[in-house]
């Protein structure tokens, strides 16, 4: 088990994230006798973005965490083993995490590896509208979409009283071609067939959305995600040039083979993840300043309490004591984040910056400069965004 670095905050124990400890389950699995016949497979959960971006405040764990599985995963391929990411993300595709893994980890992502026009977030989102696609429906989404989430087929997405009468035994249809425009995918497999001479290459068989049956007593969906599934086999060596030169279209072929992308991340997305950073830094230095001295400025009024308490009557030093009690013990609680969290929390950012900063300075010298990055993703940004023009793209 890899802890990531970044695991949000102890303060929204409401959201409870940093309770359970973000980070990745590892495993190795033997495929065969061969010494590199070995897949490693790394589980994961991302933070939750509970807000719309860019007022995500968990943006800056999220991206962090992005990068800390996509090294692993590019770890296992350069050791030569099948690399197979996979959980829930809690991002979109070709978001700027989906983006980080692809990029820095030889992986693809299997259902854009069979459906390379499937949404990039829910209708209703505006990178989605922007692309001037039709109001999917429950089938369309699952079946070409691969929507996990937020599906009106999922009775954990009902409102609150169509799920009383759910409780009640009192079901209601969702009929498959329902519209459905609040739906996406937030969860992934990733896949890679590892790197080097001799290693083996890999095909998409299948890919679908699972898991959308229900409870046969409680009625209600078994998650409040579905499950993305895939059947993925080994592909001839001979046929490998044939598959990466053939055209793949929105209907499946009877294989997709897995060819690494190209893509990378220029100086500017690196410059655009450093400033994140830097935002986020600034937001814990202050943390850390307003918590010590809300905890000193406590322990200032614990001891005027107790001193006050010699010259006053019962009943009035009863009630310094308990405010001193309650008051110091919510200092000791701001002191104890702010001085032991939000420190270490400033070191995991240092890190992370730094590696950054090497990266961006690796991309420099490979020469991923503007031009190219503006070649390989502009498109994808317009399809996120939408008419972009190129000061902001730049930026």
């Amino acid at each position: 088990m890899v802890r990531y670095p970044l695991n949000g905050r102890p303060t929204a124990f409401f959201r409870g994230d940093w309770f359970v400890g973000k980070g990745v389950a590892c495993a190795r699995l033997r495929l065969g006798p061969g010494k590199k016949d070995i897949a490693e497979v790394f589980c994961t959960h991302l933070h939750a973005p509970y807000e719309s971006e860019p007022n995500d405040s968990y943006i800056c764990h999220r991206t962090a965490q992005a990068w800390e599985i996509a090294k692993l995963m590019r770890g296992a391929a350069e050791r030569g083993h099948v690399v197979i990411g996979l959980g829930d993300f809690n991002m979109v595709p070709l978001s700027l995490a989906h983006r980080i893994i692809e990029a820095r980890a030889p992986v693809r992502d299997v259902w854009r590896v069979v459906w390379p026009d499937s949404s990039i977030g829910a209708h209703i989102n505006p990178q989605e509208k922007a692309r001037g696609m039709s109001v999917p429906s429950v089938a369309y989404n699952l079946e070409r979409n691969g929507a996990t989430c937020d599906s009106v087929f999922n009775t954990w997405r009902w409102d609150k009283k169509e799920q009383k009468m759910l409780d009640k035994g009192v079901d209601k249809e969702v009929g498959l071609d329902e519209a459905d425009e609040k739906a996406k995918r937030l969860d992934y497999i990733f896949f890679g067939g590892g790197e080097g001479e001799g290693a083996r290459k890999w095909r998409v068989d299948e890919v679908r959305v699972g898991l959308t049956g229900r409870h046969p007593e409680l009625l209600c969906s078994l998650s409040d995600h579905f499950s993305v599934e895939a059947v993925i086999s080994c592909l001839p060596s001979e046929t490998v040039s044939a598959a990466s030169s053939t055209t793949t279209t929105n209907s499946p072929t009877p294989s997709h083979a897995i060819i690494p992308q190209t893509t990378h991340l220029s100086p500017d997305i690196f410059t655009d993840i450093s400033h994140m950073i830097h935002t986020y830094n600034a937001r814990e230095r202050r943390q850390r300043r307003l918590r010590l001295s809300h905890f000193l400025a406590q322990v200032s009024i614990s001891i005027g309490c107790f001193v006050a308490i010699w010259w006053s009557p019962n009943y009035v030093s009863f009630i310094l004591i308990l405010l001193s009690t309650l008051g110091l013990s919510a200092g000791v609680i701001d002191g104890l984040i702010g001085g032991l969290f939000v420190s270490s929390e400033i070191r995991a950012l240092k890190e992370f910056e730094w590696e950054i900063e090497n990266a961006r300075a690796i991309a420099r010298s490979e020469g991923v400069g503007e031009e190219t990055w503006r070649e390989g993703l502009v498109g994808k940004v317009e399809a996120e965004r939408g008419d972009v023009d190129e000061e902001e793209i730049g930026a």
